[in-house]
């Protein structure tokens, strides 16, 4: 269902945000010249705001543009959006700058080229520098956090990963010519193409949502799925990481589970379990917490299987997280020994 565009309320305006609408008011001609006085930092700041005011009516316009009320009156409302914003700037700024602006206020991926490419995945970043020059990868990767570097190096080939840490090692400060090079030459190649070379996987996205599914409706979904398409529940079932999962871990994961994991809920979400993962947890608790553990699941008496479902998602969430801290591992259900995340 379509949202109601969002409405700029004049009495909690901010002074920015009434001069953004005083530069749209006035239109490309007769704000150029305002525009061309601003430096980076207020042409940035300024844009950041118009492309977020959504619609902002006459009236407002009127009330704060009173000397040019006879002027303002008929234009009727006004809508800031990245598009108006965009075109607005290309009246006057090099398409360049206008590019660059731009992208830094589209979304939350960095503020520079640089930052941007430390929120590119590993992989897919090397996947496209494994094809560039030593040199250039070198540079690419002096200009990233360190820790992005070195787990974009090990996806690298061993031998181009040496030559780039060797090119690194003896490189001086880069002249700024080459730098501006390199970076256009990401934008226009890399980043421009990345929505579509980062693209999850479909049956990875779906396995994840399911994951997040209640056990019934997990269960009607799937069945559903199955009777269209055998083959995408198959592949769904295989990269869906569920409770039962959790009987693959080993003793060690498993102690570091347990300690991470609120008594209370272990106990609800072992009342639904299988004996073998039930069996699992009791053989990595102490005699004495398995004793009280079990004194208390009997206390419980009947549990709605609502309060299971939501305390062994937990147990998952919480299983996940320790795995992408790599502090226990997981195998896939393709019992290949990889974290799944």
């Amino acid at each position: 269902m379509a949202t109601a565009p969002k409405k700029t309320d004049d009495k909690a305006m901010s002074g920015p945000q009434k001069a953004a609408i005083f530069m749209l008011a006035l239109g490309a001609d007769d704000a150029a010249s305002l525009w061309q006085m601003f430096d980076d930092d207020e042409i940035r700041e300024m844009s950041q705001i118009m492309s977020t005011l959504g619609t902002v009516q006459a009236g407002t316009v009127e009330k704060l543009l009173v000397e040019f009320a006879s002027k303002m009156s008929g234009t009727g409302a006004l809508v800031g959006s990245y598009e108006s914003t965009e075109r607005l700037l290309s009246k006057f700024l090099p398409e360049d700058r206008v590019n660059s602006v731009m992208d830094e206020i589209r979304g939350p991926a960095g503020r520079t080229m640089w930052e941007k490419l430390g929120n590119v995945n590993e992989q897919v970043l090397a996947s496209y520098l494994k094809n560039e020059y030593p040199q250039t990868v070198a540079v690419v990767l002096s200009k990233v956090k360190a820790e992005h570097a070195a787990r974009v190096l090990g996806h690298l080939p061993e031998d181009f990963a040496l030559e780039v840490v060797t090119r690194m090692l003896r490189m001086e400060a880069v002249q700024k010519d080459i730098l501006d090079k390199v970076e256009q030459t990401l934008r226009a190649e890399f980043m421009s193409n990345l929505s579509r070379t980062n693209r999850r996987d479909s049956h990875e996205l779906m396995a994840e949502i399911f994951n997040n599914f209640d056990r019934q409706t997990e269960g009607r979904f799937l069945a559903a799925l199955e009777e269209r398409s055998r083959d995408s529940a198959e592949k769904i079932k295989a990269l869906m990481f569920t409770f039962e999962d959790l009987g693959k871990l080993d003793p060690g994961s498993v102690q570091t589970l347990l300690r991470a994991v609120d008594k209370n809920k272990l106990g609800i979400a072992l009342k639904g379990s299988s004996d073998a993962l039930r069996d699992l947890f009791f053989a990595n608790m102490s005699e004495r917490a398995g004793k009280i553990l079990r004194e208390d699941m009997e206390l419980m008496g009947p549990v709605r299987l609502k309060d299971v479902d939501d305390a062994q998602m937990t147990m998952v969430n919480i299983a996940k997280d320790l795995a992408q801290k790599g502090e226990i591992m997981i195998a896939q259900n393709n019992d290949e020994d990889e974290l799944i995340y």
